[in-house]
């Protein structure tokens, strides 16, 4: 016998195995399902059941090329068994592996949900989004009360990333938050590349923080750090804004490398100190409220919206050795103004010779009698500077004190905004 022909039968005898996925041409659509000529000796028979996984995409004709799997090489009755859903299944699993590797965002719809998360689908196959990955999940709800929140979501539009592909075990998992994060990311940019430094925008307020306010500027956050709030000092954001109050910003300055935005709200307000010479002279004796006292003194709020210092030497002679003995925020006193500089934004105010209650005696915490006049020559050349005197020790007076923090709080914004979602 010749032995090429004898090749030729030994390679067409080969067997298929299962899970091969091969190409097909339909020979016939009945009731039954399909039969598929694969090119082997036998032809590939699609139960109907398989056909009915599929849903509406059954729409198959005779002489159509199909890619389908072998599920069984042989059942009882000699046929071979095929898949079309499985093998679309398979492209979907390649499909979902593409776009994990490549980070690319699939836009589904959800399907159901239950105490764990949500269920999208993703072709032929069930994607998971574990709740933790679902953005504006409200915190602290019961099981109950989480599983109702996700059922409300059944039927909405949702974008996720893919995170993990494992058909062995047959989990695909998606994330909402990571594809927020990536659309959010994108649209920073653009804004980024669109914004100038100096423009007027509207925006929304998205969130607030200790050290300052979030801003929505049309998908993608700036921030308003406290110091920028306004011209006074500000202990809470909250005390100026709310969430969801639309207002006009001011472009301070872009970090394109670092993608931050920061904004200002006070810089479209007149600056109070602007008007502190026409309103105040060296000598004359105010009214005002303290605003935080310190161990070096404290900060006392005037009108038009500043902040003054009055120097632990300034209250009493001897000073104080604690001065929050004698002083509390809120508090209301009389002083007078000892220096003005308005084009540093400083003024400084003394109470040494001004009556004001205050229970100024040994046991309020001052020092040895023997320091004291020490402590006054030196405390009183310190002052004739201003309140340099609290620089000196690190320390800068008014709304300018948490400009000093202010870079360093930025370097943290990107951490905080994915807190902030």
């Amino acid at each position: 016998m010749d032995f090429l022909a004898l090749l030729e039968e030994s390679l067409a005898a080969i067997q298929p195995t299962r899970g091969d996925i091969v190409t097909g041409t339909v020979l016939s659509v009945d009731s039954m399902g399909l039969l598929v000529d694969v090119g082997m000796k036998r032809d590939g028979v699609v139960p109907r059941n398989d056909l009915e996984k599929l849903g509406d995409e059954v729409d198959f004709s005779i002489g159509d090329e199909i890619p389908v799997m072998i599920i069984r090489p042989e059942d009882k009755e000699g046929n071979m068994i095929v898949s079309v859903a499985q093998a679309k299944q398979n492209e979907d699993w390649l499909h979902a592996e593409t776009m994990m590797n490549e980070e690319e965002i699939w836009d589904s719809e959800v399907a159901d949900a239950n105490r764990g998360g949500l269920i999208v689908p993703f072709g032929n196959l069930r994607g998971f989004i574990p709740a933790s990955h679902v953005t504006d999940l409200p915190r602290g709800l019961s099981e109950e009360e989480r599983k109702t929140h996700l059922e409300s979501l059944i039927g909405q539009p949702m974008s996720a990333k893919v995170i993990e592909v494992n058909r062995r075990r047959r989990r695909l998992v998606l994330s909402q938050r990571e594809a927020q994060r990536e659309m959010r990311d994108q649209l920073k940019d653009e804004l980024l590349s669109e914004l100038k430094e100096g423009e007027v925008r509207t925006g929304r307020v998205s969130g607030l923080r200790d050290f300052g306010a979030f801003v929505d500027l049309g998908g993608a956050d700036g921030l308003i750090h406290i110091s920028e709030l306004a011209w006074h000092r500000v202990r809470h954001p909250r005390e100026v804004l709310s969430v969801g109050d639309e207002i006009d910003v001011y472009v301070l300055r872009l970090d394109a490398e670092g993608r931050r935005i920061g904004l200002s709200l006070k810089r479209l307000q007149p600056n109070p100190w602007s008007q502190v010479d026409e309103i105040y002279h060296v000598g004359q004796v105010v009214e005002g409220v303290i605003s935080r006292v310190t161990q070096f003194g404290a900060f006392v709020s005037l009108d038009p919206g500043i902040e003054a210092l009055l120097h632990v030497s300034q209250i009493n002679s001897p000073p104080p050795e604690d001065p929050t003995i004698l002083l509390h925020d809120g508090q209301t006193i009389n002083a007078r103004i000892i220096s003005i500089e308005s084009h540093r934004q400083r003024l400084g105010l003394s109470i040494r010779d001004v009556e004001n209650e205050l229970p100024l005696d040994e046991a309020a915490g001052f020092g040895p009698d023997d320091e004291t006049d020490e402590q006054v020559i030196a405390a009183d050349s310190a002052v004739a500077e201003g309140p340099e005197l609290a620089a000196e020790a690190g320390i800068e007076s008014g709304a300018n004190a948490v400009d000093t923090v202010e870079s360093e709080t930025l370097e943290s914004v990107t951490e905080e905004e994915e807190t902030a979602e």
